[in-house]
């Protein structure tokens, strides 16, 4: 399995950015997917994660109500749709998958993870 996010970049405060992932695999929907961020100088934590069908959502605290995640399974993709976005949310954006089908927020189970991409946000 091999994930490829993309979409990050600078953005104001306030603004919006929609964060792609895009697997190489031969069963997408075997996975449930998540998002997981690196601040400067922390340690990784869990943003939100996604179900194997895409019906079941678990997400942060410190995102609910600003970011969205949704997947494609036929086109293999899963997007992280971020919203009224803070200085906080700066870090380093990866996604991973589980075969665990849960859309678990801890680390452990998941199994493959992305390369990373890299969201700044200004105030």
């Amino acid at each position: 399995v091999q994930l490829q996010a993309s979409g990050g970049g600078l953005v104001q405060a306030e603004g919006s950015l929609r964060l792609s992932c895009a697997a190489s695999v031969r069963s997408f929907s075997s996975y449930s997917m998540g998002w997981f961020r690196q601040a400067p100088g922390k340690e990784r934590e869990f943003v939100i994660a996604i179900s194997r069908g895409g019906g079941s959502t678990n997400s942060a605290d410190s995102v609910k109500g600003r970011f969205t995640i949704s997947r494609d399974n036929a086109k293999k993709t899963m997007w992280l749709q971020m919203n009224s976005l803070k200085s906080e949310d700066t870090a380093v954006y990866y996604c991973a998958a589980s075969s665990r089908g849960l859309g678990s927020a801890a680390e452990s189970d998941y199994d493959y993870w992305g390369q990373g991409t890299l969201v700044t946000v200004s105030s």
